[in-house]
């Protein structure tokens, strides 16, 4: 399977593939968090059986990042396993694995197997608005799609998300980027008419993976309405 981010892709984020079907109706692609997958399941094997329609973006996010994947060998070598499933069209990394020497390899083992490379960076406290720049950049130097997700404290944070968002779309660098929280919530919809490539939302309410998430069908009915 195939996703180019050439325009708006709308994942919708789950630790279980069996919400395939349910998110069919609004996702573009279905994020497989494999970090949030139940203990009795193994993720490699859901991966195996999978037969739904929407192309996997598989992502084991770290603790210090937002997920509850333990850092270690073990959770990069589920994520490199993870790329070599033909219906896994991308897989999420974070900046720092990548930079840090632990999974400098993981961009070209994803490629060489088809996967789209998504290269993550996430602040759960604020708005680094002296390294925005800085920071998306060198995602999009990893990555197929550099992705940062910062947390806003007021909407100048949202602001500056937007203008760095649009400066980087703008130049043809395909980027993701979301403020997380209330007071950036509504980014997650208007980001990508600024050149945000993803949006993400939980296929249950109840099951968001990250603050400030509208559910699937709503963010998909408000992007729906801005288009």
């Amino acid at each position: 399977m195939d996703l180019d981010f050439g325009s708006l892709v709308i994942a919708a984020a789950t630790p279980s593939l069996n919400d395939e079907p349910a998110a069919g109706a609004h996702a573009d692609a279905i994020e497989f968090r494999i970090d949030l997958a139940r203990s009795d399941t193994d993720p490699l094997d859901a991966l195996n059986a999978y037969e739904g329609e929407l192309p996997v973006i598989a992502t084991n996010r770290i603790e210090r990042e937002g997920g509850e994947a333990p850092e270690g060998a073990e959770r990069l070598d589920v994520l490199r396993r993870a790329a070599e499933f033909p219906r896994v069209a991308a897989v999420d990394i974070e900046l720092t694995t990548v930079t840090n020497g632990t999974g400098e390899d993981l961009p070209s083992h994803a490629r060489e197997h088809g996967a789209k490379v998504i290269v993550s960076w996430h602040d759960f406290e604020h708005t680094p608005h002296e390294r925005l720049s800085e920071l998306l950049g060198r995602a999009c130097e990893y990555g197929d799609v550099g992705k940062v997700a910062v947390t806003a404290q007021d909407p100048g944070d949202v602001l500056e998300l937007l203008g760095v968002t649009h400066q980087f779309a703008s130049g043809d660098r395909p980027v993701a980027t979301m403020a997380m929280g209330e007071v950036g919530r509504h980014s997650r919809v208007v980001a990508p008419l600024y050149g945000s490539r993803i949006a993400y939302a939980p296929v249950d309410p109840e099951r968001a993976t990250a603050p400030g998430q509208y559910d699937l069908a709503t963010l998909a009915d408000l992007i729906g309405q801005l288009r």
